[in-house]
């Protein structure tokens, strides 16, 4: 009898959920059995190295009873009196020494330390201090002493020794046959133990095995232990923890290397040694780990069998149950199924369509409403190629065409939407296929309007680029990573002469000569290793065959992934640049050549000059002094003598300019206070200032003016600026003179007087050789050189001179000096 849904479905649920508890009552099983391997592996790690830790302690303690042993029969033999004798111990020990592989020495020495005698004859006679030994043990027993570093007791406490080398002595105290006492030395080889602990575990990954005293001091380990020999382990669990409750046992914890570890220890039955054992937690589960892929493949193999008797009871299940209901239910799916993917294809951002044979539209999504502004409706019946731009219908069509091509088919087309702008899209189709042929079409469309744009927008930008570097007079050249020509511009081709047909492809620099080549490809091979940007000048001949001074500029192009795609360089023409500046350099140097000969021609004729000037100035001197009798000879010869003094200081002042722009002229700049220099020469001219009925009033401050300066050269320029306020002012007028520490921390030294003034436009003019103010032209000025001379002071000084009018009539010299820096109290010397 067949099946009710509602039974077949009952069914259905009991097969899965008794599927489901097989499934889960098998996981369970291969878990719990997983679990039992791994408790029996650690298990027997366990009891394996337990066995170790006894074979271990077991040779361990014989090893030094063995030691004991030979103390004891050495102690019974020195107990006769002929054998104290150190000729008849010697033979004894070195014997003991050979039958005791363990050993590294024995000794027999006094209580105070002396080596009586001893296995190596080296040592008899030396001396040792007992207390690096530790504490001793009674007379007539033996104890077990710390670990000592050293081979021997020759090097017993070297320093140089570090960890690498040490020794277990075992010490028996002993009575002489004179009552005296003697100590009985027998230096156990702890790495001799380490090796056998080594041979005893083998090679296998993980293991490492230590020898320890009962108070928690490392004497030997094995490759493994990563502690030196002498390391403490009180933090070890054994010995913080374990040793106080049993003697032996094993553990899964800390061990003596990081990490989880499954330890065993052993205390020594006769000796305070303890044995320690250890495996890593992980190399102990390794087998147990190398086995659960079997366990893994045959619970795999229990659920494939289970899913699949369960798949296929299921899906017996669901034939009967589409046997029966099949034609019933076929249409009610159908409308669903019909629902469902109208609300999908509603959901969907992308156009769906579907299309009879023909290309007509059967089916669209809501999206054909957001694209054309019309209601899915009005699209039904419609060609879509009807719906595109004409320049794209031909291109559709192709999409529908009744061949036999099959899967996707796709094309780019534009559609024009109801408020009239152009949107892009990217359809594809797929045939239906059926009965032979095609049914209809089932598509999609994509809109990539913003990424056609940005297409279009890349290849206009690419276009203006190539064009933008095709019309740069600059030639410019992209190179690959292998040195080869990829794109030169039409500059380039004009100024090598070559077309760029026959370049691209090329190695760089091809055409140039060898030496050229090689400069060009240091600098790339540079570039490509540091990266950035390149610039260096090279000579490169141009298409008529002449050298060019050429400025070349490179940068490394980068590529997607961060690395470099080629080199761009770029070529600028600076002959003409290079050209100027040997020109100019030439004429500077002709300028300074001329200007050296101008100086040394006014320094020679000033000097000649000065020699028939003292004979006319003596000469007038003379005739003034005779014909003071004859007033009309006398006043003859005062003119002589007075043109006579101008010419003097006229060529006075050109041997200073000459000096000053010479290498003749030097300056020793020195720590001066400038107040003191501007009172001197105020008090020097004080005859000048009362011969007009002038005054000076003085503003200097209290504190002290500092700065480097010459001295004579100094007062010369304050000496000029009064001199020329002395002149110019009105008799009985006063001359301002000032002097202060400016905020700048610059010293400002000021003269002003009320004389004509300077007219604006000669302010500056008037600190030129042989510059006069046009209101001082009447006579009343100079030579025209003793404000240049003062300018040119100044600057050397490093300072600077300007002149102003002031509101009422007069001028105003301000004279300015950089500060002394700090600390600086040395001479320097100026040319």
């Amino acid at each position: 009898m067949p099946l009710s849904v509602r039974q077949s479905s009952r069914l259905a649920r009991s097969v899965r959920l008794a599927s489901a508890a097989l499934v889960l009552a098998c996981i369970t099983s291969l878990l719990t059995l997983a679990w039992f391997e791994r408790r029996e592996a650690l298990q027997n790690s366990r009891e394996r190295l337990e066995l170790l830790a006894r074979v271990l302690e077991d040779h361990a303690t014989r090893s030094v009873d063995s030691a004991g042993l030979v103390l004891r029969t050495l102690a019974d033999g020195i107990s006769l009196p002929p054998h104290t004798d150190a000729a008849l111990l010697q033979p004894q020990l070195s014997q003991a020494l050979l039958a005791q592989p363990i050993l590294r020495g024995v000794a027999v020495l006094d209580m105070q330390g002396r080596i009586l005698a001893s296995s190596d004859p080296r040592e008899q006679g030396l001396r040792i201090d007992p207390k690096l030994l530790g504490a001793l043990p009674p007379a007539g027993s033996e104890q077990l002493l710390p670990w000592l570093p050293g081979r021997s007791l020759r090097t017993l406490g070297d320093p140089a020794l570090g960890t690498a080398v040490g020794m277990l002595p075992l010490v028996r105290r002993v009575m002489g046959p004179a009552g005296q006492e003697f100590l009985l030395l027998a230096l156990i080889n702890p790495d001799a133990l380490a090796n056998y602990q080594q041979m005893a575990i083998g090679n296998d990954e993980g293991e490492r095995a230590a020898l320890a005293s009962h108070a928690g001091q490392l004497l030997a380990g094995t490759e493994g232990v990563p502690l030196a020999p002498a390391s403490a382990l009180n933090g070890h669990p054994v010995f913080r923890d374990l040793l106080r409750r049993q003697d032996h046992a094993s553990y899964l914890g800390d061990g003596l290397a990081p990490g989880a570890q499954v330890a065993a220890y052993r205390v020594s039955r006769t000796r305070p040694l303890v044995v320690l054992v250890e495996q890593d937690e992980q190399a102990a589960l390794q087998d147990w780990r190398d086995g659960l892929w079997l366990l893994g493949a045959g619970g795999a193999l229990i659920l494939s069998l289970l899913a699949g008797a369960a798949h296929a009871l299921l899906r017996s299940l669901r034939v009967r149950e589409r046997a029966r209901h099949e034609l019933d239910r076929a249409h009610e799916q159908v409308a669903l199924r019909e629902r469902e993917m109208s609300v999908l294809l509603k959901s969907v951002q992308e156009l769906i369509f579907r299309t009879d044979a023909q290309g007509r539209l059967t089916f669209v999504n809501a999206r054909w409403g957001t694209l054309s502004r019309e209601r899915a409706e009005e699209a039904i019946g419609q060609a879509l190629q009807d719906l595109v731009e004409p320049q794209d219908r031909e291109r559709v069509a192709q999409l529908f065409a009744a061949d036999d091509r099959a899967g996707v088919r796709s094309a780019e087309v534009s559609l024009r939407t109801g408020e009239g702008l152009v949107r892009r899209l990217q359809v594809a189709v797929v045939p239906l296929q059926g009965l032979g042929h095609a049914l209809g079409f089932a598509g999609s469309a994509m809109d990539v309007t913003e990424r056609h744009e940005a297409e279009q927008r890349l290849q206009r930008q690419l276009g203006f680029t190539e064009l933008l570097l095709e019309v740069s007079p600059q030639p410019i050249s992209m190179v690959d990573p292998g040195g080869r020509y990829v794109s030169v511009n039409r500059a380039w081709e004009e100024f090598t002469g070559r077309s760029r047909n026959k370049v691209l492809g090329q190695q760089v620099g091809f055409f140039m000569p060898t030496a050229e080549r090689a400069i060009h490809a240091t600098q790339d091979a540079q570039l490509r290793q540091r990266g950035g940007r390149l610039s260096y000048e090279a000579r490169l001949l141009g298409r008529d065959g002449r050298p060019r001074d050429m400025l070349v500029t490179k940068v490394v192009v980068p590529d997607p992934q961060g690395g470099g795609m080629g080199i761009l360089s770029t070529l600028t023409d600076v002959s003409e640049f290079r050209a100027a500046e040997r020109a100019t350099r030439e004429g500077r140097d002709a300028a300074e050549e001329a200007s050296r000969a101008k100086s040394e021609f006014i320094a020679n004729i000033s000097h000649e000059l000065r020699t028939p000037l003292q004979s006319i100035l003596g000469f007038s001197e003379l005739g003034v002094a005779r014909g003071r009798d004859t007033p009309k000879l006398a006043a003859m010869f005062g003119d002589i003598h007075a043109s006579g003094q101008r010419m003097l200081a006229l060529v006075n002042d050109l041997l200073d300019v000459s000096k000053i722009e010479s290498a003749v002229g030097t300056f020793d700049l020195e720590r001066c206070d400038l107040r003191q220099l501007i009172e001197s020469v105020a008090r020097e001219l004080d005859p000048l200032l009362a011969r007009r009925s002038l005054a000076v009033r003085s503003h200097l401050p209290v504190s002290p003016l500092v700065a480097k300066v010459d001295p004579l050269r100094f007062q010369q320029v304050i000496r000029n600026v009064m001199a020329n306020a002395i002149k110019f002012s009105p008799e009985g007028g006063v001359i301002e003179l000032a002097a202060r520490l400016t905020p700048q921390n610059e010293i400002h030294v000021s003269i002003a007087d009320r004389g004509p003034g300077i007219p604006p436009a000669e302010l500056d003019k008037i600190f030129e050789a042989f510059i006069q103010s046009s209101n001082t032209k009447d006579g009343s000025g100079g030579t025209g050189l003793g404000l240049a001379i003062c300018r040119k002071i100044i600057e050397i000084h490093g300072g600077r001179i300007h002149a102003e009018n002031r509101d009422g009539g007069g001028t105003c010299f301000h004279i300015y000096l950089p500060p002394r820096p700090s600390g600086d109290t040395q001479l320097s010397t100026v040319i």
